[in-house]
């Protein structure tokens, strides 16, 4: 089972035809976020855990519950701002999806099995576009001597909070920040809060390639 990420809706038919012109995310059934309109946001509908005849669902497959949540928003003629997320078992057209619509905002897909019972915890795998690259280090989330995230400034200028540090990293950076002198608060271009540190730590992320895209370090380059 494989659905877009950062979508909206359902796939119709025709999805097995790449759309040639820019409005991609239309032509598939949902809204990407470069195409929504602000005023008019929307919700997905991905999963049903708990259903108003059959109840506790969770014990049964994906598949099973994702054709319950159909025939339910079908039933009741749901209509925007709720919409299904688009699914497919084709891995043909959940390629189209990956190639097609970076552009739109969708930064990738995420797949699990159709059988799978729900359980807490990630069970999916998530497939992004993503590219290696070097960031500067600005500043870091968290106590100075054990960061939670890093903010760097990506190659576009961007400067984006990192995925939470894992230990060996944070225990690195800490390094760097205890002799950067007194810190100050700054905020990203998108509102979140981070403490800044002296130039000079260079670091290796893995950046997803759309707009919103999620940071990941892989490792420090220099100290």
């Amino acid at each position: 089972m494989t659905v877009p990420r950062q979508t909206r809706g359902r796939a119709g038919p025709g999805t097995r035809t790449p759309p040639t012109h820019t409005d991609r995310g239309a032509a598939y059934g949902f809204c990407a976020p470069s195409l929504q309109d602000p005023a008019n946001p929307r919700a997905s509908a991905w999963d049903i855990l708990l259903h108003p005849e059959h109840g506790d669902v969770r014990g049964r497959r994906y598949d099973d519950r994702r054709a319950l949540l159909v025939d339910l928003l079908e039933e009741h003629d749901v209509q925007p701002p709720i919409q299904l997320v688009p699914m497919t078992d084709d891995p043909t057209v959940a390629m189209t999806w990956y190639q097609q619509l970076p552009d739109a905002g969708i930064e990738g897909i995420v797949a699990k099995l159709g059988t799978s019972a729900y359980r807490p915890g990630r069970i999916w795998k998530k497939i992004r576009h993503a590219e290696t690259v070097d960031a500067d280090v600005v500043g870091y989330t968290g106590p100075a001597g054990r960061p939670r995230a890093l903010a760097v400034r990506l190659p576009d200028g961007r400067i984006a909070l990192t995925q939470s540090l894992k230990a060996p990293l944070a225990a690195q950076a800490a390094v760097h920040f205890a002799a950067s002198g007194p810190p100050r608060s700054a905020p990203t271009r998108a509102g979140e809060a981070y403490t800044t540190t002296a130039p000079g730590l260079v670091v290796e992320v893995l950046a997803g390639t759309t707009r919103h895209a999620v940071v990941s370090v892989t490792r420090l380059r220099s100290t």
